[in-house]
């Protein structure tokens, strides 16, 4: 039997994709260029939180997989999107890029479905992240001024994914629940 004890694979997932979101917000806020959220793109925010997924599915949560693995895809596609159009290679218009975020939109619609059945922190996550996409959403079709508002709302989803992962380290280490996640938003039974 073995009796070593695994790490939380989200801990990771949580880390990276908070990380990017937050410095994605910056730039669209204006206070950061592209360069560091291109970076974090691919190396925190996609690879890092693709391999978070890949070891959720190891450890039977599908959940973890499916949103670590799909939003790491996220980070890694929309990097590419910039570095192609940056490149000119092949560019995608403000509305290519707007039709990106709809699928990304409603594919995230299906997480918060699932988040509302798991505790507060991750219903809470992905409430501000399904906000956050519809907002960019407008923004790229007709109401620019969403863009602003959508990075206020996606910096408090960025901050409550991080809640969690401090969550998990820091009630791990002390041995006791210092940091709640609370309750699911929806309980069957």
């Amino acid at each position: 039997m073995n009796t070593n004890k695994l790490g939380n694979p989200a801990v990771v997932g949580l880390a990276g994709f908070g990380l990017t979101t937050l410095l994605l917000q910056f730039h669209n806020l204006g206070l950061i260029g592209l360069g560091p959220v291109v970076a974090m793109g691919f190396i925190f925010g996609g690879l890092a939180q693709m391999i978070a997924g890949f070891l959720e599915h190891k450890m039977g949560n599908n959940f973890g997989f499916a949103a670590f693995t799909s939003y790491g895809a996220f980070w890694i596609g929309l990097g590419i999107i910039w570095i192609l159009n940056n490149a000119g290679i092949y560019a995608s218009s403000h509305t290519d890029v707007g039709f990106y975020l709809i699928g990304w939109t409603l594919l995230t619609l299906i997480f918060w479905i699932g988040s509302l059945f798991i505790h507060t922190a991750m219903a809470i996550t992905f409430s501000t992240l399904l906000l956050g996409f519809i907002l960019l959403d407008l923004a790229h079709f007709g109401f620019p001024e969403m863009t602003t508002v959508a990075a206020y709302v996606l910096i408090v989803c960025a901050l409550a994914a991080w809640y969690m992962m401090a969550a998990t380290i820091i009630n791990e280490v002390s041995g006791k629940q210092l940091l709640k996640s609370g309750k699911p938003w929806i309980k069957l039974n």
